[in-house]
């Protein structure tokens, strides 16, 4: 059974998502009736399969209703990050030909000063304006029975641009039946995590990243209920687990950093019990954080090393990952190489260098083929930009991403050792190591940090920080000076914008 009208037919009264922060909620069947509906919807705005819309919602029910009626429309659906500017937005829309865009009374304001396609047809879920296409009202106008030529669409989403203009990442679409999952979700979700029609799924992330969405689609198509937080808040996500008896979720390295620093006493109070399995990924997770996350909640931990291009994947399960500490895994289908950064050969077993998959599925970006060229090699290996090496039995450890790698005095360093070093001292909240100009040695090492307290920022903190780092690290590898900040830009998912902490150091040309 994998598709959410399948199981509309067979367990029509089942909850498929609920909010849990409103407990609003829909029903297979209400899931099933309202997706044909947009689906009905979409057509009669004109958006035949392989058309394109896109979305720019919060977390809500909304946001899965239109996702599965792109879905059995057979459209390229784009989920646009909440907390992108009009320029950015602007950028998106017509990068991708999306013919529609859905929006919510929210986030209706972010389109203000965008230049966007005069065609361009935008619905408004919630307090729409008077003169603004209301989502709701033409929902209803539409039939509750499937469209006559019901195709499986699939996501284009975009990069998140940590290191400049976002990329979209178009699938391959072959014309599927409806019921077709993406197999690298199911490997990573059933056969790996356990996941099938009676877990519980909590989904603590924003929607519009590729994992929380895939992952939240995948409880969907396999009957399971799913649960989905408004917004990550680290006590509250250990009262959704206890209150809805969750089983599975997704998590990315920050939340466990986040999760850890709660005091003692909230976390002795936290009944984890029901919790089957815990998926990680989207940046490396520091050594130290994952020790401590395995000791509180067992070895449920599952990690995996993808990307939104979905062009291979490395899995690591708790137990092979305490044997092969610090390891992503290994590859589950097709081959991990590790090339050399200067010639492209390939590197044998301990040697750094460049990661690529071969024989994983191809992919591309969109209106980009310079891009696209960049990240293949003439074999057809693909490569996200990321550092690492293998040991000798394959499992693949993570270095850093090859564009923040910081060359002083010809040396590489990277600046992922210094952070992990850095996020286990207690008084630090989150920390960013990069490369800031240097007359002598061309760049040298600076970290900016964000401390528990506010109030301990200074000098002092600063040194010990310092002297912490090199207590684990030569000294090469550590930060010169540290500066603080309430909180760095990272986005909802983890991901640090380093770029625009480096911006304050480089100049302009």
């Amino acid at each position: 059974m994998t598709h959410p009208s399948l199981h509309a037919a067979t367990t029509p009264d089942k909850i498929a998502y609920r909010m849990a922060g409103s407990s609003h909620a829909l029903t297979y069947a209400e899931l099933d009736a309202q997706s044909n509906q947009a689906a009905h919807l979409f057509r009669a705005e004109g958006v035949a399969a392989g058309g394109h819309i896109a979305l720019l919602l919060e977390n809500g029910l909304d946001f899965m209703v239109v996702c599965w009626g792109a879905q059995r429309a057979g459209l390229l659906f784009t989920a646009i990050s909440r907390f992108l500017k009009a320029d950015e937005i602007a950028f998106i829309i017509a990068d991708s030909g999306a013919q529609i865009l859905i929006v919510s009374a929210t986030t209706l304001p972010q389109l203000e000063g965008a230049a966007l396609p005069k065609d361009l047809k935008i619905f408004c879920i919630g307090d729409a304006p008077p003169d603004q296409p209301s989502w709701a009202a033409a929902l209803a106008q539409q039939p509750k029975t499937p469209i006559a030529d019901e195709t499986a669409g699939a996501d284009m989403l975009y990069s998140s641009g940590t290191t400049g203009r976002p990329k979209g990442v178009k699938p391959k679409q072959q014309g599927n039946p409806i019921t077709y999952i993406n197999p690298l979700f199911k490997v990573l979700g059933c056969d790996m995590c356990g996941m099938d029609q009676n877990t519980i799924y909590l989904t603590p992330a924003p929607l519009y990243h590729a994992a929380p969405l895939r992952f939240t689609m995948l409880a969907g198509a396999i009957g399971a209920t799913a649960v989905i937080m408004e917004k990550f808040d680290p006590e509250t996500f250990l009262q959704v687990i206890e209150q809805h008896q969750i089983t599975h979720t997704q998590c990315v390295p920050t939340m466990f950093v986040r999760l850890l620093k709660l005091p003692p006493e909230t976390r002795a109070r936290a009944n984890m019990s029901t919790l089957k399995g815990a998926i990680h990924a989207a940046a490396p997770c520091p050594p130290e954080v994952k020790d401590a996350m395995i000791a509180w909640w067992g070895e449920i931990l599952l990690e995996y090393y993808a990307g939104t291009e979905g062009n291979g994947v490395t899995i690591i399960n708790s137990k092979d990952w305490l044997a092969h500490r610090g390891s992503v895994g290994r590859a589950a289908f097709g081959e991990v190489k590790i090339l050399d950064p200067e010639t492209g050969a390939p590197l044998p077993p301990g040697k750094t260098g460049n990661i690529y998959f071969a024989g994983g599925p191809a992919f591309e970006y969109h209106n980009n083929p310079t891009a696209t060229a960049a990240a293949y090699t003439q074999e057809g290996w693909s490569t996200l930009g990321d550092i690492g090496h293998l040991d000798a039995e394959n499992y693949l450890y993570l270095t850093d991403r090859k564009a923040y790698t910081i060359i002083s005095g010809g040396v590489n360093i990277y600046p992922q050792e210094a952070e992990d070093v850095l996020i286990t001292h207690p008084a630090v909240m989150d920390a960013a190591v990069f490369g800031i100009p240097d007359p002598e040695m061309g760049e040298r090492v600076h970290a900016v940090v964000q401390p528990l307290d506010r109030a301990a920022a200074g000098p002092a903190l600063a040194a010990e920080l310092i002297a912490h780092c090199q207590s684990k690290l030569a000294n090469f590898k550590c930060p010169r000076a540290i500066d603080f900040d309430p909180e760095l830009p990272r986005t909802p998912t983890g991901k640090l914008l380093k770029r625009l902490l480096k911006a304050r150091y480089w100049p302009a040309a």
